[in-house]
């Protein structure tokens, strides 16, 4: 695809969206990804690298993911552009991930991507991260069709965990969320108490493979409750329990992937029952929606696309690579916002004066689009 084909828009909306191909940066954790989309969202180019100093900490340090960021961001960069064919100068905006997430990372990614911005006299658009988790589900391609709000969203990782009526693009309606621990925190933290490394969740469900899911009699946390509000920390809790007897000898293999087929029953089984408590709270969502990192569980996906089956509604969640933190994501909302922009008759939006927030909800997203 030749520059000069990019930037035929296919979007229906004007002069006021960009003319060219998008620079994306996600830098909100622990994941550095870049990734270069067309106007009418084709992928011309992703990069991702996961970082691994982590791992000896068992979970994400901030100031190390916020250094391995700035040490790897310019070069992942440049190699995105490279592999996309286009020079810099064929870019036409760049968006970075702005909040909320590790306010160093967040930093480093927006700053890098302000800068370029300027160098190129090209609008800066900051992305609310949640937001483009939100949105990732209407890339093109993602479902057969087009994807129409309004829709449900289970958004489910390591640091969310949370229903949302995603109403339009800057209109989200929280229905319920965690009231403790997300989702993928506690897939990480039993894993650590089996034994297994970090992140986690892979490791359990691998391990999980092997187990009976009824091999233990666990909690099933706020079951059956009025709302969609989510509770994990009790099946920590129990976990840890089944662990005291065997104190500090070794685990058997077999109670352990017990443990974890279990526990990944549980947290499915206490999902399943607070989306249908959403659904039921909704008017006519067109889809069940999930994304997230825990939406790559297979067990998961499994349970909400029999739950959405039973509504007569699709499921439809990112392909796996892009359920977890990255920047097509990030790249595909800034082009939702500039759509949306240009439908209201407002110009592609500048953002350099924003500054990354480490908190940013999204009931502010509408603000984007009222006259100044």
């Amino acid at each position: 695809m030749t520059p000069d084909s990019i930037r035929s828009n296919a979007y229906p909306v004007g002069k006021t969206s960009p003319e060219g191909p998008l620079l994306a940066i996600e830098s909100s954790c622990d994941e550095t990804a870049c990734a270069i989309l067309a106007p009418d969202g084709t992928i011309l180019a992703e990069r991702l690298i996961s970082q691994e100093d982590h791992a000896a900490f068992g979970g994400v340090v901030p100031e190390i993911a916020a250094r391995a960021h700035l040490a790897l961001l310019p070069d992942l960069a440049r190699k995105t552009l490279e592999s996309s064919g286009l020079r810099r100068s064929d870019l036409s905006a760049v968006a970075a991930s702005t909040g909320p997430g590790l306010i160093g990372g967040l930093i480093v990614g927006a700053s890098f991507g302000k800068g370029l911005a300027i160098a190129l006299g090209k609008p800066f658009i900051a992305v609310n991260h949640i937001e483009a988790h939100a949105l990732s589900a209407r890339l093109p391609g993602v479902f057969d069709g087009q994807l129409l709000f309004p829709y449900l969203l289970l958004l489910v990782s390591g640091g969310h965990c949370q229903c949302l009526a995603v109403e339009g693009v800057g209109h989200y309606r929280r229905l319920g969320g965690t009231i403790d621990d997300a989702a993928g925190e506690a897939f990480d933290k039993v894993a650590k108490m089996l034994g297994l490394g970090w992140p986690g969740g892979p490791a359990l469900e691998t391990l999980a493979r092997e187990g009976n899911p009824t091999a233990f009699a666990l909690p099933r946390p706020l079951k059956g409750r009025a709302g969609c509000d989510f509770s994990f920390s009790g099946l920590k809790t129990a976990i840890a329990r089944q662990l005291e007897p065997f104190g500090s000898a070794p685990l058997p293999r077999q109670v352990a992937a017990d443990l974890a087929a279990s526990f990944q029953q549980a947290v499915a089984d206490v999902i399943r029952d607070r989306v249908t408590h959403a659904l039921a709270m909704m008017e006519r969502p067109t889809a069940l929606v999930a994304a997230g990192g825990v939406a790559a569980n297979s067990v998961l996906r499994a349970c909400l696309t029999g739950l959405a089956a039973e509504h007569s509604l699709p499921f439809v969640a990112p392909p796996l690579r892009l359920c977890t933190d990255n920047a097509v994501m990030v790249g595909w909302a800034a082009l939702e916002i500039c759509r949306e922009a240009a439908r209201r008759d407002l110009p592609v939006p500048d953002d350099r004066a924003m500054r990354p927030r480490p908190r940013w909800p999204l009931a502010e997203m509408a603000g984007r689009f009222e006259p100044a």
